[in-house]
């Protein structure tokens, strides 16, 4: 049977400007029925030597996990009587337009939303109980022994039972995203066996896993219905009897509820038992509080709590507007969901840390959503018949962060290079470069690096200028392209690139001296489509082939570009896309694409760093440990693991607005989120990237938006110019003396913390600890900070900054926040505010962003000194 339809809107140019929300399966309930005979009242159980799991029969029966050295802190708990693992099968349609994907569930098939508990036991090696559950594989039989046990830590905790399905009537909810979605209720009742197993990973983190074995339709037992259900049932069947006396009773065969889509017939939604072979959908469901709120999820661009919130996990454009109006409505009129939504961003990641001090994350790479609109439960809908995930232990959000990136990797330490000053990011060709680098050097500008991403070439297309995607320095345009490299690096400069894991055809480009499509079409080392052809992807105004990156060869092969690209004295480079896998490719792993597409960025961070590490070890001597000589690589797609494989991060691509969803705000909730997720080193297009010019609708970037976004800048990890995607509609750093002298303060007070970053990326090496931070990392207990999105953030402990983010606004208020013991100092005025868990205005002039410094820290005192040697204080 067919669960997967995939439906492509690449070429579609006339769109519902408001579209709706991808339907999705709702929220399953059932309940939780426990064998008594073979299930213990209440008991606990050792889960290796830190954690213990307490079963409880009290109000129909639950579990709670805890660490030992806390026994009154639940870490994770089910609800009484409620089910915590419901399986579906359900249909599924993904839309899909140009790196923009909707996922929709459809029809549901098979539902299995009770559970029972046969056994809870604990397992000190693989044995006999094991071979019971080998036929949850589907046939293979080496699985459990394989498969899951191979990661396993012993002693394990072991919980088998069945999950049941309810043929009787349910009703669920109407509206919404779910108003169109029924489940099927005809056919045989269906059964299937799981298993869910804990092992303790380290003194910090206990694994678990679930296991849904194929449906089964000769289970013959029944759920018995409660007391409440009897006399529900009992009214209903006197009901009926009066209606048919009454003459006016008619059987529905249908219920009414919930499958997405099309008008499914009776005979559609009756699929022989034969088809239904594997469930595709697994739902863990586990209790939450109502003041408890969620952090996390990757890099969010919208919100930093998402409590009462559906959070879909799957890498793709983050859209243009995200919901900011007028442009979202323009972006989806011309471009099936270009505008993207709340939710939509390039580095999602399955892990969420609450203000109850809980944490969890998937492993693997599946689609999944976590819906916290329940106030009491969460639930998470994997689109798969397994998971395996791991919950934290942690004190405090810093200790929480640590124990995560201990698992999931850490960055190492940035060339010190990239962090001394300013990344000039322009286009033009070699005279540009050399005419604005002048003006630079009359401002007194400190530069680390000119980043030309333009390196390779331009050509006009319908939509204007773009860059040849073949990874070559065009001659033509940067002619002298060595000695320019070499100029600049006398002065200890860096000259940074760009490429991206796509190649465009390049059978017109003039002066090209490879074409590096046709080489690695000829490797065979593209995607395939389903005729094993090479996948075209559509790419706004021309299609391009896309890496195979699970191909053997292919690692070597671009490393090979790559390095080319360093002998000539290039230093770094943006490793742009990566998100943008289509999901009804062909790889050469074979594996499913759906999951393929979420670990698709984390392969390209890693041939980028493997290349990197690479090169560094095969240097000699001196030059093998001077700092100045390191590379660095950028990028702005990801999942869970990138933080292990990548450098640097930036945010992609904003919006030159002012707007919350897709504008300058929107770039410190991605920094700060995403410095929860683990992504430590990250930043954002001083400016903004995306300009648009339409007759009506017309966002260009303006001096004022340029100057408040250089302030922001000068206090994230790396401080970097882009003209942006429309650079004559935008200003620029260089535009007049006015932009170029700001711009050369701000660099100032970038580099006046120079000193600090340092301290701040070793730490983040180490520990997982972002350079910018939200409050609530060491402020976790101040309710106030918990509301906190884009208003504030702190430098490492010490530098608090609040930036002015309003057009025309010359103040901005400033909070202090509860549990801190010194006063905040003012750096511009030397004002002490004293008060903690106060609020007050501050005044908020174009050069001076509101910065407070901890009173009598040496940090903070440093960074004002370096600010007067630089003469701005």
């Amino acid at each position: 049977m067919g669960t997967l339809k995939i439906t492509k809107k690449h070429h579609k140019h006339l769109n519902n400007p408001f579209p709706s929300t991808p339907k999705s399966l709702p929220f399953i309930q059932g309940r939780l029925i426990f064998n008594s005979q073979t299930v213990p009242s209440n008991k606990i159980f050792s889960v290796g030597k830190d954690f213990q799991l307490l079963w409880s029969i009290k109000n129909g029966g639950s579990l709670s996990i805890y660490h030992q050295s806390q026994p009154t802190k639940t870490l994770w708990s089910t609800i009484p009587g409620q089910a915590f693992v419901t399986a579906a099968l359900c249909e599924t349609e993904v839309e899909e337009s140009r790196g923009s994907f909707a996922i929709k569930d459809r029809n549901v098939y098979l539902l299995c939303d009770h559970q029972t508990i046969e056994d809870i036991r604990v397992i000190s090696e693989p044995d006999h109980h094991f071979d019971q559950f080998n036929d949850l594989s589907s046939g293979n039989t080496s699985f459990a022994q394989k498969n899951v046990l191979k990661d396993t830590q012993f002693p394990a905790l072991m919980i088998t039972g069945w999950l049941i399905s309810d043929r009787r009537k349910k009703r669920h909810q109407e509206s919404g995203i779910y108003k169109d979605t029924q489940f099927a209720t005809r056919g045989p009742p269906t059964c299937a066996r799981y298993w869910v197993l804990f092992d303790q990973k380290n003194n910090n983190q206990i694994g678990f896993q679930v296991r849904v074995g194929p449906p089964n339709f000769e289970f013959q037992q029944r759920i018995s219905p409660t007391p409440l259900e009897r006399r529900r049932r009992l009214r209903w069947k006197l009901g009926k009897i009066r209606r048919r006396k009454l003459g006016w009773f008619r059987f529905v065969t249908r219920s009414r509820g919930f499958v997405a889509g099309s008008s499914s017939s009776e005979e559609e939604m009756e699929m022989k038992a034969a088809d239904l072979t594997e469930f595709n959908r697994i739902c863990i469901t586990y209790s939450s509080e109502g003041n408890e709120r969620f952090y996390g999820f990757g890099e969010q661009f919208s919100h930093m709590d998402f409590k009462g919130k559906r959070v879909p996990i799957f890498v793709q454009e983050q859209g243009i507007g995200r919901g900011d109006q007028p442009i979202t409505f323009a972006a989806n009129l011309v471009s099936y969901r270009a505008g993207g939504d709340w939710s939509t961003t390039y580095a999602p990641s399955p892990f969420y840390m609450t203000s109850k001090m809980r944490s969890l994350y998937l492993e693997g790479y599946d689609y999944s959503v976590f819906d916290m609109t329940r106030h009491d439960k969460v639930q998470i809908q994997i689109q798969s018949n397994s998971v395996q995930g791991r919950i934290l232990n942690g004190n405090s959000p810093s200790e929480i962060i640590e124990n995560y990136t201990e698992n999931i990797g850490r960055p190492p330490e940035l060339p010190k290079w990239i962090i001394s000053g300013a990344v000039v990011g322009m286009q033009g060709g070699t005279e540009a470069v050399r005419r604005v680098w002048d003006e630079l050097k009359h401002h007194a500008v400190p530069i680390s690096a000119f980043w030309l991403q333009d390196w390779v070439g331009q050509r006009e297309t319908m939509i204007g200028s773009q860059l040849w995607w073949n990874w070559e320095v065009d001659t033509t345009r940067y002619h002298g392209w060595q000695q320019l490299i070499k100029d600049l690096g006398a002065k200890n400069i860096k000259v940074m690139t760009y490429c991206n894991p796509c190649l465009a055809p390049t059978d017109k480009k003039p002066n090209r001296r490879r074409n590096l499509f046709e080489e690695a079409k000829k490797l065979d080392i593209l995607v395939k489509d389903k005729c094993g052809e090479p996948y075209m992807v559509p790419n706004t105004a021309f299609d391009v082939g896309m890496l195979d990156l699970t191909h053997p060869d292919t690692a070597a092969w671009f490393k090979q570009i790559l390095q080319e690209m360093v002998d000539d004295g290039v230093k770094g480079w943006m490793a742009d896309f990566g998100e943008g896998l289509p999901v009804d490719v062909t790889l050469y792993s074979g594996e499913d694409p759906i999951s393929a597409h979420n670990r698709y960025p984390e392969l390209w961070a890693q041939i980028n760093r493997e290349f990197m590490e690479e090169w560094k070890s095969a240097r000699a001597g001196k030059e093998r440990e001077d700092p100045e000589e390191a590379l660095v690589f950028f990028m702005r797609a990801g999942f869970r693991d990138s933080p292990k494989w990548g450098m640097l991060f930036w945010e992609g691509d904003q919006m030159v607005s002012w707007q919350a969803n897709d504008g300058i705000k929107s770039s410190v909730v991605g920094l700060l989120s995403s410095g929860i997720s683990g992504y430590a080193f990250n930043h954002s297009d001083i400016g903004g990237y995306c300009a648009v010019n339409l007759p009506f609708i017309k966002y260009h970037r303006s001096e004022e938006l340029l100057m408040r976004w250089m302030e922001l800048n000068a206090f994230t990890t790396v401080f970097r110019t882009h003209e942006g995607n429309k650079p004559s509609c935008n200003s620029q750093f260089y535009s007049n003396h006015k932009t170029l002298s700001h711009f050369a303060r701000c660099a100032k007070l970038y580099k006046a913390w120079y000193f600090y970053r340092t301290q701040l990326v070793k730490e983040a090496a180490q520990k997982g600890l972002p350079v910018c931070r939200h409050l609530f990392i060491h402020y976790p207990n101040d309710r106030n900070v918990h509301s906190l999105s884009y208003h504030q953030f702190l430098i490492g402990t010490e530098i608090l900054v609040v930036p002015a983010l309003d057009k025309g606004k010359k103040n901005v208020k400033a909070y202090f926040p509860e549990g801190e013991t010194c006063s905040w100092k003012h750096i511009w005025s030397g004002k002490l505010f004293k008060e903690h868990g106060s609020e007050a205005w501050v005044e908020a002039p174009i050069g001076y962003p509101p910065v407070f410094i901890k009173a009598g820290s040496t940090v903070g005192e440093t960074f004002v000194d370096n600010l007067r040697n630089f003469g701005i204080l």
